[in-house]
């Protein structure tokens, strides 16, 4: 059949060997031209291989191949010169990019010196790039339409395999997957959603269910997938979808994406308790739909109230609750089926009751009958919205009547009247972080405190029928002493800061005049920590930094502060729910960052002298800073600037591996101060040097062994390293010797063989083909003449098949001094 193909193209021979005629060349181009769809098609994945076999069946060389697809290149760009169209030039540049595309498949690794796009037709290494992308994702994409929601491990398995045929890289193979199923998931949705909102409201719950249940389901599919035994040979791009980057990742989208949510929890709900499968379908979705943790749990939470309402209705009016042997048992069993927390439970309870007592008690008692139906009461407020100057005797009486009129417990009407109290202390700090200047910030806070001890604390005495806290009894507070100073001593040198010291010094002083505000009613549960802790911050300045005041003329002073608002803090601290060990932190905080400002100042050049360890010594001494933290704070400084060193110098090549096992010597924690990536890039390096070195040695031990245990990285991790970068090497190798024979560069030439031999060492090869034999001949000529070792020469000898009866014949050459003739140099024209 291939001679056939030969007689018909015009194939002659001469002198017994075959010559090409220009008949195979044009036939080849031709081929191509007609294989290659045209303009803006898009290319059906066959093209390569059928070039490839229609080459072959040519018997047509490489170089001659090349030469045709370069002419079809040649025209293409002549036509987009000569049109003047912009779609008729947008055809072409796509026509040009298919060409790339599929030369550079049909060439392989010799396409880099066989098809010179870029000095040709003047394009770019990222023009190039561009061109092989799109063409690879082109075809991925295409192959990608069939694989729908029932996906299995063959499919993928053939996907993988025409993502390696289309050279398509993982990183973009693994988004144009994710982008599909994204896709497809996004049709379930928008059926959910079209039938969501359509008129007829008969019988589309669920159907929306459903569509949702199939968005579930692909979902567990793609993770079972992904962790599948073969899970290498499937398609890249498997796990968990999300609808980021597509139509429903806009803001706009969300309240949609919320009403499905809900809808589902509602339909898990339907029967009265959360199913187990249901509550895992739900995470799914929340991860899918991109919501957040609270949303979703508030709109969770919002229809379980309901159904819990709808239930705890149910139980009373049909006397279930009332029969149960265990109310508690019976509402807790009612919470699990939920999955509801009993804490929220317990505040639908005290809203319903609380609603009915505000009915009941309109005369300010209760009578039996009420008291029989009703467990939750609300307490009287006025005491607390009367302020510090209002709580005088008469409402105080009124207080007592609310709490033993209205028959209320201790506990419920400490609750009731802490949520009031605690409205009035967020008022407080609300303005006091509306001012603009701290010293207006810190008076509102020291009201806040003022407040508490005169209406907060006398309100808690009458609530609980005590008398006043102001009265309190030394045995208690000696208590309250002893928990305090046990919690101190966890924390760590404390005492070294003035600060921390005055404040606990006033706390003493408070204890021995008797003079202390309640601390039961506080703020730990209504502010986050950090917000607390910033109030306590920036009342701690103001005693620090003291009182800004302004003169006549706009002229302003500050006046230090006494003793004395050490005593605010100290309460403030209380009324914020702040723990000792919170409190010491705060401090700590303020002297390191006093500390660490002055410090980085001194140390701005990373050298730590001793005269500049004598003068942070002081400053650690004026600032109350505790010596170990203040050494830490140090070696913190010096280490980050020579960390960035570190990285900079990696980053500019001026670290070689020498000087990393000098610092390793010299006490530096490597794994701290650089990054795994960077010790990774230089071990890349340093192997990559080794094999650029022209010495034609490797050595194992030093390679695999020592340099990855300087460098602190992972054995196996970087034996494949050495691998890759060895096969890469090996070819680029013998290309780049090939290159200086052709320049009569001999040297050069050695050098790359020798470099041949080290890849060679590192990963064993076989024999490496090349079209022009008399080039490999030249080559080992040309390392004989270098006089090398036997067994560098042998190996050498095997790589480039070179038979004994060669090698011998060229060994006499080389005593003979005959050196490989000139090769001319190749000419182009355009």
């Amino acid at each position: 059949m291939e001679i056939g193909l030969r007689e018909t193209i015009g194939l002659v021979r001469a002198g017994g060997r075959e010559t090409i005629g220009g008949s195979e060349a044009g036939a080849h181009r031709e081929y191509v031209s007609a294989v290659l769809p045209p303009g803006n098609e898009d290319l059906k994945g066959h093209e390569a291989d059928a070039i490839i076999k229609f080459k072959s069946a040519l018997g047509l060389d490489d170089p001659d191949a090349a030469a045709m697809h370069m002419e079809i290149g040649r025209r293409i760009f002549r036509q987009r010169l000569e049109t003047g169209d912009r779609d008729d030039d947008m055809e072409q540049r796509r026509a040009f990019q298919k060409l790339i595309y599929v030369s550079n498949i049909v060439f392989g690794e010799a396409s880099a010196f066989l098809l010179p796009w870029k000095r040709v037709f003047k394009v770019t290494d990222s023009q190039v790039e561009v061109a092989v992308r799109d063409n690879a994702q082109r075809l991925y994409a295409s192959k990608l339409k069939s694989v729908g929601r029932d996906v299995d491990a063959q499919q993928l398995v053939s996907l993988r395999n025409a993502q390696l045929l289309y050279r398509l890289y993982d990183k973009l193979a693994e988004d144009t997957f994710r982008e599909h199923t994204r896709k497809l998931v996004e049709e379930n949705i928008s059926a959910a959603l079209g039938r969501l909102k359509s008129q007829t409201r008969i019988a589309k719950a669920g159907n929306v269910i459903e569509e949702l249940d199939k968005v579930v389901a692909f979902n567990n599919l793609l993770i079972s997938l992904k962790n599948h035994p073969d899970a290498s040979r499937f398609a890249r791009g498997l796990g968990p979808i999300s609808l980021f980057g597509g139509e429903y990742d806009a803001d706009r989208k969300m309240d949609d994406l919320k009403l499905l949510y809900r809808a589902y929890v509602t339909d898990s709900l339907s029967t009265g308790r959360m199913e187990e499968n249901k509550l895992a379908a739900l995470n799914q979705l929340r991860n899918i739909f991109g919501l957040g943790r609270r949303e979703a749990e508030n709109i969770t939470l919002d229809v379980t109230v309901k159904v819990y309402r709808k239930r705890l209705s149910q139980s009373v009016s049909g006397g279930h609750l009332e029969a149960a042997d265990s109310k508690a048992a019976f509402l807790q069993n009612l919470c699990e089926e939920l999955h509801l927390d009993p804490l929220k439970a317990t505040e639908i309870h005290e809203e319903i009751y609380r609603q009915k007592l505000q009915q009941a008690a309109s005369d300010g008692e209760l009578s039996e009958k009420d008291v029989k139906s009703l467990e939750r009461l609300q307490v009287v407020r006025e005491a607390v919205g009367a302020g510090v100057d209002g709580y005088d005797y008469v409402i105080k009486q009124s207080v007592k009547k609310a709490a033993y009129g209205l028959r209320l417990s201790r506990e419920v009407a400490m609750s009731i009247a802490g949520k009031a109290v605690r409205k009035i202390f967020i008022t407080y700090i609300k303005r006091s972080r509306a001012v603009q200047n701290r010293t207006e910030g810190a008076r509102e806070l020291k009201k806040m405190v003022a407040f508490n001890n005169s209406v907060v604390t006398e309100l808690v005495a009458d609530i609980k029928g005590e008398e006043s806290s102001t009265t309190r009894t030394t045995a208690s507070k000696e208590e309250v002493d002893e928990e305090s100073i046990k919690e101190l001593e966890e924390a760590e040198d404390w005492d070294a800061l003035l600060s921390l010291a005055k404040a606990r010094s006033s706390e003493a002083n408070t204890g021995n005049t008797g003079k202390m505000g309640q601390t039961e009613i506080n703020l730990k549960d209504d502010l986050p920590e950090r917000d607390r802790i910033d109030i306590y911050k920036t009342y701690l300045l103001f005693c620090l930094t003291g009182e800004v005041k302004t003169l006549a003329f706009g002229m302003e002073i500050t006046t230090k502060n006494d003793d004395s608002e050490y005593v605010v803090l100290n309460q403030l601290g209380q009324i914020l729910g702040l723990t000792n060990k919170e409190i010491v932190g705060v401090h700590t905080s303020l002297a390191e960052q006093a500390f660490r400002q002055q410090a980085e100042v001194m140390l701005a050049d990373g050298q730590l002298t001793k005269a500049r360890i004598e003068q942070l010594n002081e400053l650690q001494k004026e600032v109350g800073l505790p010596p170990q933290i203040g050494q830490k704070i140090i070696k913190s400084i010096t280490s980050t600037k020579l960390a960035a060193a570190l990285e900079t110098a990696i980053g500019q090549g001026r670290l070689s591996i020498k000087e990393i096992r000098e610092l390793k010597e010299g006490g530096i924690d490597l794994d701290v101060m650089i990054s795994e990536r960077l010790r990774e890039n230089l071990f890349k390096k340093t192997v990559d040097g080794i094999f650029s070195l022209g010495t034609g040695e490797f050595d194992e031990e030093e390679v695999y062994e020592k340099i990855p245990k300087d460098l602190i990285i992972n054995a196996e991790k970087a034996r494949g390293v050495v691998r890759e970068l060895a096969r890469t090497r090996l070819s680029n190798s013998l290309i780049q010797a090939v290159s200086l024979l052709r320049q009569r560069n001999h040297p050069g030439v050695v050098s790359s063989l020798n470099d041949l031999i080290a890849c060679d060492k590192a990963v064993p090869s076989t024999p490496l083909s090349w079209e022009v034999q008399e080039e490999l001949a030249d080559l080992f000529l040309v390392y004989l003449k270098n006089e090398p070792a036997p067994e560098k020469l042998s190996r050498l000898q095997y790589l480039l098949s070179i038979d004994d009866s060669t090698a011998k014949a060229l060994q006499e050459m080389r005593d003979r001094g005959i050196m490989p003739n000139e090769v001319e140099e190749e000419g182009f024209e355009f």
